[in-house]
Order: structure tokens, then sequence, then C-alpha cells
């Protein structure tokens, strides 16, 4: 196929209260999604870099800039030779920038599944109908305050509790979770790399809580600082931002520093890699899980078709719409029985709603061919 122009649309969408995490608290999701124009059809995607380079080193003006001036005209180069294949090795000189690229390879692959009639869950393999939805749950301002939030997200029925935690906010709110909430609840924590290796005692204690997992709890370059944690504690240590390729997972099972792989395409690249990271993962027996970025409806609905695939055997971060907004840019994604139903029709199937768009646009830019 071709690839005609592609619109760039930043929206400013208010969040149902602030997220805060180890980097950082927001109250509204500034997000840019890719509109991607082709010879056989449109796509839509949803760029996972915050407002600030905090998460990661992109940032969305960054990514923007980055499209309009280096990707897509390489892309538009390949003429009539187009693929979603073809844009990761079209791409490849260009370090980093995988939100930018995952951002672009989506919206096209979005594109070439609607002419294909073919859904995202289908391409990729994916063998489940519903995934389990499991919430991630902020830093509060008190203990009160935390089991107010996830007693109502247990009544909403979800199915497994993640809770961010910082060095100060870490030891205390896991015990309070765990006892008032129970043994049997699936618990885990994310410390989005707050952490250090002088830390190690600390993140020791929480063993006593038999947690599923802790996340990414230190510095993401320090692949062998992780290892030696996961020698030193009971609880499984699973990476996040270290994740960055099939080979960085390769070599991060290899080593023992990954005992679990939270696998978030807008991090990797998109859903090509995805896929691979998933493989890569499943042949060496280590369990995955699909995380999130505050998705709306259009990056969540690709997120469920992924996290439908055979080798996500955890709760993801696939959570309702209803847990960050009180309106989705799409028809809402609804928790039923603790899962949310993966799209099936063509694509990542589910289209934006054009008058919602308008609400909360920024601004919108057309770069043509």
């Amino acid at each position: 196929m071709k690839l005609e122009a592609v619109e760039l649309i930043r929206l400013n969408v208010p969040l149902k209260s602030a997220f805060r995490t180890s980097f950082s608290s927001v109250n509204v999701h500034e997000v840019v999604w890719a509109h991607a124009i082709t010879d056989v059809g449109e796509g839509w995607a949803e760029c996972g870099a915050n407002d600030r380079p905090d998460y990661s080193s992109e940032y969305h003006t960054g990514a923007m800039a980055v499209m309009k001036q280096f990707l897509l005209p390489d892309l538009f180069k390949l003429g009539n030779d187009l693929t979603a294949e073809s844009i990761a090795p079209t791409l490849f000189w260009a370090k980093g920038h995988r939100m930018a690229k995952a951002a672009l390879e989506t919206s096209i692959l979005d594109a070439q599944l609607r002419a294909a009639n073919t859904s995202l869950a289908t391409y990729l393999g994916s063998t489940k109908t519903r995934v389990p939805s499991g919430v991630s749950v902020g830093i509060m301002n008190s203990l009160e305050e935390l089991e107010q939030f996830v007693a109502g997200y247990l009544a909403e029925g979800y199915v497994r509790i993640k809770l961010k935690i910082e060095p100060g906010w870490d030891y205390e709110p896991v015990k309070m979770v765990r006892e008032k909430f129970g043994d049997d609840l699936l618990l885990q924590v994310d410390a989005n790399t707050a952490y250090t290796r002088d830390d190690f005692d600390l993140l020791k204690r929480l063993d006593e809580f038999n947690l599923l997992l802790i996340e990414q709890p230190i510095n993401e370059e320090d692949v062998l600082g992780h290892a030696k944690l996961a020698d030193y504690i009971e609880t499984p240590v699973c990476l996040d931002e270290s994740i960055i390729s099939a080979d960085i997972a390769r070599d991060a099972i290899e080593l023992g520093a990954a005992e679990i792989i939270n696998i978030k395409p807008s991090r990797v690249g998109g859903y090509i890699e995805s896929k691979k990271i998933h493989d890569v993962s499943v042949a060496a027996g280590i369990p995955v899980w699909c995380g999130g970025m505050l998705e709306t409806g259009i990056g969540r609905a690709a997120n469920l078709a992924l996290a439908a695939m055979p080798g996500f055997t955890l709760p993801g971060d696939t959570s309702a719409s209803s847990r960050y907004f009180e309106t989705d840019l799409t028809e809402p994604f609804v928790l039923v029985d603790g899962h949310i139903d993966v799209p099936t029709g063509p694509g990542i199937g589910i289209d934006p709603i054009p008058e919602i768009i308008e609400r909360f646009a920024v601004s919108r830019e057309w770069v043509r061919a």
C-alpha cells in the first residue's frame, strides 16, 4: 500500500483523579494520536509518550517533531512498497524514538488490517476473547485514602491490584492492603526505578506479603543489578522500562534479571516487536503481562488484542475506560466479571468519536507525502 498523509492530533483528556507515580503526578492525559491515510484506507494509533520525558526519554512534543522531520519522510519514500512490517527496518537507522515509531507503525498496521478485514488479535495470534483486568493504583496522600480506592476497585470487580511505590511509600501501604483485603488478593507493586542497589534490604521486607511481583525496582540500565536483586529476594522481579526489544528481553532472561516481563507496545516500538518479546519469553518459560500508559480507547483496544495472546498469563493494566476517564474518545471499554472483551472488528476494532475528538483536541496537523 501507499502512505498518503498522517494527521497528528494533540489531545488533552482530563483524568477522573490525579494519578501519581514515583516520577510524576498528572491530572490530564496529554497525548498524541497518529491518523494514517493510505490508498487502502485509514488507521489510528496512540503515541505512548508523556508530556514530560519522565517515564522515558521521549515526550509527546518531541515525538511529533521526530515523526514530522525524520520518520514520515522516509515512510513516504517507500511509495507502494509500504507495509506495517517494512516500517521497523526502514526506520532502524533512527536511534531510539520507539514510541514515535510505534505510533506510526500501529496506525499503518491498523489501516492494513482493516483493508484485509482482519483483526489485530487475529494478526498477533491471540487466543482469548476476553482478558482479566488489573488496576494500577497511584501513590496516595494517606493510607486511609489508599484503602478507600482499593476497596472501590475491588468492588468494581478488578482481579488484581498494583500499587505504585517509592521510598517512604512502600512497606506500610503494602502491609495495610494485604492485611485489609486478605491473602487471596492478587497484589503486586511497581517502583518505576525509584530505588537503588542500596535499598535491597528494604525491598526484601516486602517478601512477607506474598506479592505476584515487584516491577522495575531500580534503574532501567542496571540489568545486572536486577539480577542481583532477584537472587536476594523471594518476590519475583519484573522488568518494564529495561525491556526495549526482544534482544534485550533475551539477554535479561539469560542473566536472571527478568523473572516476569511487562510488555508495553509503545515502549518497545510497536506490536510487531511486542509479539517477538512474547515469543522469546514463552520459549524461556517467562510469564508476560500487558502494561499501559493511561491510554484512551484507541490505545486500549490494541493493548487488549496483545493481552489476549497465549503467553500473557498474568492480569495486565488493561482496565476499563472508566478507571481513568469520565469520557473516553471511543465507545468505552467496560469491565464485566473482572474481564474486558477483546475487539473483534478489523484492525484495532474500534473507531474514535469525531465530536469527542473535537472537544479534547488541542491541535490537528497534517503531514503529507
